[in-house]
């Protein structure tokens, strides 16, 4: 039996990953075993920055967003050295399980660690849902809803000025929150790297809705494609319309996270210490058809994600 686990969080924080830490912490005690916390992810791991938690540590954290354990970036942890560091401090402690809260970059760290001998579970925390073994990642749906909300309140003034709104969401490598934000605020266009876009025509359609009679526009623009300044600045030009552009930046990773995560976060921290209290590691903890699954690391790294490319052209077609 699993006597001694710990549990990190790495990579880019997430609203609900201190719900993730908590399941993990009460699920593993629950079951008579010992829990380490690891600061600062990977670096902690290296460097001992590793504190015992009971079920008092993780209490009242649920409803709040980054992590109690910190995060950090490790590029010594791509090493076989750093690597090694952190399996003879594992070793050290007595660290026989660990779970990852974080993204691809993470998982690779842990798929590297199992194959020393330290059993991993990761579970996909990163607000641009751009895990592709995954249909959902913690903080996703609270990140959407601040853009949201942001959104919201810049469309107040962009229709007070009559102007055109461009507006920078975050999705580095995907465009996940750009396609659901621009749907859930009837964005007049959707601008990501997964559907050709062409500014003309933006421009084009622009002006035959202010023929009848529209005042004010949005755009969403994931971050993947960035230069919200410059196509603000097309846009003016070619249609004479004032545009101004707004990047919401990394207010969207921080804020109280919503039920969808809490209650997912806490699905997957409990799933993830069963799959070690089983002695199984290697593995990612993922949400199919709402269902908890879980996939060897190398295979779940192979998968490749869909881009809802319906939703995209839905949003922009019944935009007005």
């Amino acid at each position: 039996m699993i006597k001694k686990i710990g549990v990190l969080t790495s990579g880019g924080d997430a609203p609900g990953m201190n719900a993730a830490v908590r399941a993990v912490v009460r699920t593993a005690i629950s079951k008579g075993m010992e829990v380490y916390g690891i600061r600062k992810g990977y670096v902690g791991l290296i460097t001992g920055d590793i504190i015992p938690m009971d079920e008092k540590s993780v209490s009242d954290i649920i409803h709040n967003g980054g992590t109690i354990l910190y995060t950090a970036r490790c590029p010594e942890f791509r090493t076989i050295e750093g690597v090694m560091k952190a399996k003879a401090k594992c070793d050290e402690l007595g660290i026989e399980g660990l779970v990852v809260v974080g993204g691809d970059g993470s998982f690779r760290g842990a798929a590297d660690l199992s194959a020393q001998g330290v059993l991993c579970v990761g579970i996909p925390g990163t607000i641009d849902n751009d895990i592709s073994c995954t249909d959902y990642t913690i903080g996703f749906d609270t990140a959407m809803n601040t853009a949201m909300e942001l959104i919201d309140k810049l469309r107040d003034t962009s229709q007070s000025h009559c102007r055109i709104q461009v507006v920078e969401v975050m999705g580095r490598g995907a465009g996940h929150i750009a396609v659901n934000t621009g749907a859930a605020c009837g964005a007049t266009d959707i601008i990501t790297t997964e559907v050709p876009y062409d500014l003309d025509a933006i421009a084009k359609t622009m002006l035959e809705k202010k023929a009848k009679g529209k005042q004010n526009f949005v755009v969403i623009v994931a971050e993947g494609v960035g230069h919200s300044q410059e196509i603000a600045s097309v846009l003016q030009e070619k249609t004479g319309i004032e545009a101004r552009a707004t990047i919401l930046g990394h207010v969207q990773r921080g804020g109280s996270p919503t039920v969808r995560d809490r209650v997912e976060a806490t699905r997957m921290g409990y799933y993830a210490v069963e799959l070690l209290e089983q002695g199984i590691g290697n593995r990612v903890v993922g949400i199919k058809d709402s269902k908890i699954v879980d996939y060897d690391i190398q295979e779940a790294l192979a998968m490749t994600k869909s881009y809802d490319v319906r939703l995209h052209k839905i949003a922009e077609q019944i935009a007005f």
